[in-house]
């Protein structure tokens, strides 16, 4: 039966959309494949992990009749997609359990799964908690905080991201244990207060797919979900039972040693020196004089860099040691020309601002070196 004739990149963005979610290989062979259903006119191709289902349509003219759908392995569809010619007219057909392709003289036979055993999300519709922001907005939210969040950490909940609508804003908080980054938006309309933990897979997801446009994207919180819907794309995602960290007892206030300082200046030194630091401490010493920032780091073969800052700075001499990898990673995702340090003493955490800005923190745990 036929499924689907149309353009080969007609099929191939959709298809691209979804399987960024698949994994090759899987406990469950069916998690492997595209759900692909046929309505009439719209195509629609589903992907879901069990805790994240993202699901994409496209119009199709030549499609009609009655509805259709199939399961086929999505990486292997989306490869020979991708290695089809340009603008090239693609055929796809259903025959008992098989999925048989054609564009121009090339012929491929894929294995199908029964469509009633793909594991789809319920369709759950009732949302306690909505917000419209842009996507660009959103983006560039999740890129300020995406890279403090944990990896395999036992604490699952450090795993992901703290998303919090209260008042007139939306808050996101991500923590590894040792960092924490702390954005916000300013809302239109003011919001009760709700919070969940987006799963790092989701938010990872979330940054590689919006766009940086004006285009909108809506925020669902559902009853244990998230659903974001943008650009004729709707992602699901489950959300992570825990107790998040309270942000507010991290962050640091009062701080009297502080100094702003060229944003890209100090990466591009924190970048030289950080080549002699250990290589698994990533230990960096912060050397804080009058009118100076020094810089230094070495390594078990007793090599060392020293690096030197001029910085508008007449308090009390301070040195302090970091892990060189957790600074970088805030200079590089931010985009201010300038940044803000501020410190305690040589055991507190630093906190690191944009001058004038309220609405991003990041705080940094010190290390001995």
């Amino acid at each position: 039966m036929k499924l689907i004739q149309a353009d080969r990149d007609m099929l191939l963005k959709p298809l691209q959309t979804v399987t960024g979610i698949v994994e090759r290989r899987h406990t469950l062979p069916i998690l492997s494949n595209v759900l692909i259903e046929r309505k009439n006119a719209e195509i629609s191709f589903v992907a879901t992990d069990l805790e994240i289902q993202i699901t994409t349509s496209v119009q199709d003219s030549n499609a009609g009749g009655e509805g259709h759908a199939v399961t086929v392995a999505a990486k292997k569809l989306q490869d020979i997609l991708r290695a089809l010619p340009d603008n090239v007219q693609v055929m796809l057909e259903t025959d008992e359990n098989r999925l048989q392709g054609k564009a121009g003289k090339s012929r491929f036979n894929l294995q199908t799964l029964p469509v009633e055993d793909f594991p789809k999300f319920p369709e759950n519709t009732e949302s306690q908690a909505k917000i419209t922001v842009k996507q660009k907005e959103l983006k560039h939210l999740l890129f300020l905080v995406q890279y403090a969040m944990a990896q395999q950490d036992i604490r699952y909940y450090l795993n992901g991201l703290l998303l919090l609508m209260e008042e007139n804003s939306l808050k996101v908080v991500a923590t590894d244990g040792h960092r924490l980054a702390f954005a916000l938006l300013v809302l239109d309309a003011s919001q009760e207060k709700r919070e969940v933990i987006l799963p790092r897979k989701v938010v990872l997801e979330l940054a590689r797919q919006l766009n940086d446009s004006e285009e909108p994207v809506t925020v669902e919180l559902l009853q244990n979900q998230v659903r974001f819907t943008f650009s004729n794309v709707v992602l699901i995602s489950k959300v992570v039972e825990g107790k998040f960290p309270d942000y507010n007892r991290v962050i640091p206030t009062g701080y009297q040693k502080q100094f702003e300082v060229n944003r890209l200046l100090l990466l591009q030194t924190l970048q030289r020196a950080s080549i002699l630091s250990n290589e698994k401490f990533r230990g960096v010493r912060l050397i804080l004089t009058t009118a100076n920032l020094r810089i230094v780091c070495s390594n078990s073969e007793q090599e060392e860099a020293q690096e030197e800052l001029e910085v508008r700075y007449d308090g009390e001499a301070l040195d302090i040691g970091f892990n060189v990898t957790y600074l970088l990673d805030v200079l590089n995702n931010l985009s201010s020309e300038t940044v803000q340090c501020s410190f305690g003493d040589a055991n507190s955490s630093a906190l690191i601002t944009i001058p004038g800005n309220e609405d991003f923190k990041y705080v940094v745990m010190p290390m001995r070196i």
